[in-house]
C-alpha cells in the first residue's frame, strides 16, 4: 500500500511517498480501508518536531483523523463487520505516528473508530474527531468554575476547526458567543449562530471584557486581555501566563479520545446540529502540497487527503 511518511524533521519537503506492508487486525483492531485523513496544524507541528512531550523521531506517518470501510476484522472484535462505514481518532499523542493516518489502509484499535452515517461524507467526517472533541473537552474546562447562564465567552479562530466547532458547542451550552472571524469569512461564522462576530483585525483589548476565553488560535496576551479579572481561559497550545494580580484561571486543553463523545459529535454533524467544511480534497500523494496550503493560512476549511 502507499503511506506517506515524515523521512526526517523539517517543512513540507520532508514527507515522502511509499510503499509500505498492508497491516493485518490484531485481535481487537480491524483494519480500515482510508478514504479520507484530515489534515490538522498538529500533523505540521509533528513533522517539524515542534509538538508536546518532545518531537518523534522519523521515520513515522502523520495523520489523526480517519474516515472509510472496514477492510478485514480482527480476532475478539465484534462491534464492526467487514463493510461497515466508521470514522475515528487515531490517538497519535500515544502512537507516536506508529500508525498514522496518512496511509491507504490503517490497523485501528476498535476503541478508535465510530459507526460513520450514511448522510455523512467521508471527507466531512474526516474533520470531525480531533477538532470538535477539543472544543467540546475545552469547554468543558471552562464551566468546570464557569457556570454558562449569563456568561460571555469569546472564541478566536472561529473560522478554523477547532473555533467553529467551539462556537457551536458553547451557543448549545448556553453561552453568549463572540466569534473572531479571519477578515472575509464573517459571513460563515455569522452562520454557526455567534450572537456577535468580530474580524480578526479587531483589537481584542478594545472589546467589552468578555468572561471566559476559548482561545482556539491561540493568540495568547493579545486575546487574554478580551478577559475580565477572575474569568477563565482556555487555550490549545501553550501560552504565556497572564499576570497573576487579575485572577484569571487559565486552563490548557490537551485531546483525549473519548467514543462515546466522539460517536455523539459525528451525529451531530450527520443532522446538521453542528456544521464543519472542506476548503479542499487532495490525493494522498500530494501531502506535501496539502502542508503547504495549511502553512500559508487562508482556508476556509479543512483539506483533506483522500487515498486510493
Amino acid at each position: 500500500m502507499l503511506g506517506v511518511i515524515a523521512a526526517a524533521l523539517g517543512g513540507p519537503e520532508v514527507l515522502q511517498v511509499t510503499e509500505l506492508p498492508e497491516p493485518e487486525a490484531q485481535p481487537g483492531q480491524v483494519v480500515v480501508r482510508v478514504r479520507a485523513v484530515c489534515v490538522h496544524p498538529a500533523d505540521v507541528a509533528a513533522t517539524t518536531g515542534q509538538i508536546p512531550r518532545g518531537p518523534v523521531m522519523p521515520p513515522f506517518l502523520p495523520g489523526w483523523d480517519i474516515a472509510g470501510e472496514v477492510a478485514s476484522v480482527g480476532a475478539d472484535t465484534t462491534n464492526f463487520r467487514v463493510g461497515d462505514r466508521v470514522v475515528g481518532m487515531i490517538p497519535w499523542y500515544l502512537t507516536r505516528g506508529a500508525p498514522g493516518g496518512y496511509a491507504e489502509f490503517v490497523a485501528a484499535d476498535a476503541d478508535w473508530l465510530v459507526p460513520l452515517p450514511d448522510e455523512l461524507d467521508f471527507a466531512a467526517a474526516a474533520t470531525v474527531p480531533l477538532n470538535a472533541q477539543t472544543a467540546h473537552q475545552g469547554l468543558e474546562l471552562l464551566s468546570l468554575s464557569l457556570p454558562p447562564a449569563g456568561s460571555s465567552i469569546l472564541v478566536t479562530g472561529a473560522s478554523g476547526g477547532v473555533g467553529g466547532f467551539a462556537a457551536q458547542l458553547a451557543l448549545q451550552g448556553g453561552y453568549r458567543v463572540l466569534a473572531q472571524a479571519s477578515d472575509g469569512d464573517e459571513e460563515w461564522v455569522r452562520g454557526l449562530g455567534a450572537q456577535e462576530v468580530i474580524p480578526r483585525s479587531t483589537d481584542l483589548a478594545t472589546l467589552r471584557p468578555v468572561t471566559a476565553l476559548f482561545d482556539a488560535v491561540p493568540l495568547g496576551e493579545e486575546a487574554a486581555a478580551a478577559v475580565e479579572n477572575r474569568g477563565v481561559v482556555v487555550t490549545t497550545r501553550p501560552t504565556p501566563a497572564i499576570n497573576p494580580a487579575r485572577g484569571v484561571r487559565q486552563d490548557l486543553q490537551l485531546i483525549k479520545l473519548d467514543r462515546k463523545l466522539l460517536a455523539e459529535l459525528v451525529e451531530q454533524v450527520a443532522t446538521g446540529r453542528l456544521r464543519t467544511r472542506v476548503a479542499a480534497t487532495m490525493p494522498l500523494a500530494e501531502a506535501a502540497d496539502a502542508h503547504r496550503r495549511v502553512l500559508a493560512g487562508g482556508l476556509r476549511g479543512k483539506v483533506v487527503l483522500t487515498p486510493g
